[in-house]
């Protein structure tokens, strides 16, 4: 309530003026007025809301009243901005995402002139997982599972289907982690087909964002690949985009990203999974 107060009482310009003037020097009211170029009651008034909220300080020398500034409350606003800051300014914090993600933005709008324009466009993506490769199947093809992890950071899951055998169904949409209710607008949606199916080995799918207007944005052909290792399992993703359409930019420069991100989320899933099933292991054997 304190720092509500004085940024309230610093949003206007004439008591931002009247405070700059208080750094320079203590001044009497009078002379406040003539050097803001105001009327005098206008100038008590202004500085009678500054005094309120803490950053100037009076007092009365015969019939005059002289004004002082109080740097406290100055410092400890800045200091509170300066915290705002670097909180936003964080490496690899969801602003350096924001603004990777802008950066792509642009090149991909600048590049989407005719239908077909990312075509055969393909991405990569390796993982090395907790987790043998059967569980971690699991989570690849199970929606429960699918579910903790299936989207970009600060999103979730609100509808998922998928159907874990060839010619199988998948619908996925998503909404803002914070939409509690749902009363926001859905995120994104997409839906597809399982190609292919190799428990434990292969798994092979194609999967369309759709736009607002319920056409599809592109089609994403997705092959997934798992092998054991000695810690537990690599999997590798590859994107391949086809049958994009000029509105697909926006989509397709958040792929790096959103992808990214949820395998992340995968691989912080199963080392979490991994701890969890330890810990239970060692207190059985006590």
């Amino acid at each position: 309530m304190v720092m509500d107060a004085l940024l309230a009482a610093l949003a206007d310009p004439a008591r931002w003026r009247l405070v700059n003037l208080l750094a320079e020097r203590p001044r009497a009211v009078g002379v406040l007025a003539q050097l803001a170029e105001a009327r005098q009651p206008q100038t008590t008034k202004h500085l009678q809301t500054l005094e309120r909220a803490g950053v100037v300080t009076s007092q009365r020398t015969g019939q005059r009243r002289i004004y002082a500034l109080r740097p406290g409350p100055l410092r400890d606003l800045a200091a509170a901005l300066s915290r705002i800051a670097d909180t936003a300014e964080q490496v690899s914090g969801p602003h350096a995402t924001y603004d990777r993600y802008e950066r792509g933005l642009r090149a991909e709008r600048l590049a989407a002139k005719d239908a077909g324009w990312a075509d055969d466009r393909s991405f990569t993506f390796h993982r090395s997982l907790t987790g043998r490769p059967e569980l971690v199947w699991r989570h690849l093809t199970e929606a429960v599972l699918l579910a903790h992890w299936w989207t970009p950071q600060d999103l979730r899951v609100s509808e998922l289907v998928f159907e874990a055998r060839p010619g199988g169904r998948i619908v996925q949409e998503y909404r803002d982690a914070e939409d509690a209710d749902g009363s926001d607008l859905v995120a994104g949606r997409a839906e597809g087909v399982v190609d292919d199916v190799r428990p434990g080995e292969r798994l092979a799918y194609r999967l369309s964002p759709l736009l607002p207007d319920g056409r599809l944005a592109f089609t994403a052909h997705v092959d997934m690949s798992l092998g054991p290792t000695d810690t537990g399992s690599d999997l590798d993703v590859r994107w391949r985009i086809t049958d994009s359409t000029i509105d697909s930019a926006d989509f397709i420069a958040g792929i790096e990203i959103g992808v990214g991100q949820s395998l992340d989320k995968l691989a912080a899933t199963l080392a979490a999974d991994s701890h969890d099933t330890d810990s239970t292991d060692i207190r059985s054997m006590k």
